[in-house]
């Protein structure tokens, strides 16, 4: 018994160091600043290119794919960010298992700079920027079959 509240304690005093060890992350909310989300740094889009967000509808982004790929269109690149990221595979095999087979992913992740800025409120208050960092995932999806010869071959 003795020794289940020394972790206890333990474990506290630990949670109270990281927080205290952590002091450029800043509450999103004050009464004095206002948070913008500056837009990631992206480069310029193509056709192949789909963006996955959670607010956009999964059946939508998965007939934009398949529309793409049965225009004839070799390759489909799926970028996801942060929270996107799970919907981005999940839509990438989705489209392997809808193919049958035909197509194949290549999946890249990397990290992405994002800048949030803090506005003032009020004439007091300082002009205040945040950098962060969060995860990306790039899928690019290509066939690997071609598609006149499994239209023929039945």
């Amino acid at each position: 018994m003795a020794e289940v509240k020394t972790e206890r304690k333990s474990k506290e005093i630990c949670l109270k160091e990281v927080t205290k060890k952590c002091p450029k992350n800043r509450p999103l909310t004050d009464s004095k600043h206002i948070l913008r989300k500056r837009l990631p740094v992206c480069q310029p889009k193509r056709n192949k290119d789909i963006y996955v967000t959670n607010k956009t509808s999964f059946k939508a982004q998965l007939n934009k794919c398949e529309k793409l790929l049965d225009a004839g269109e070799p390759e489909v690149i799926i970028h996801g960010l942060g929270a996107a990221i799970n919907r981005a595979c999940n839509l990438a095999l989705q489209l392997k298992e809808n193919h049958h087979g035909t197509v194949d992913l290549d999946i890249n992740t990397s990290t992405v700079d994002i800048i949030d800025d803090f506005e003032p409120l009020t004439d007091d208050a300082d002009y205040e920027v945040n950098n962060r960092q969060n995860s990306a995932i790039h899928i690019r999806v290509f066939r690997t079959a071609l598609i006149g010869t499994l239209k023929y071959a039945t």
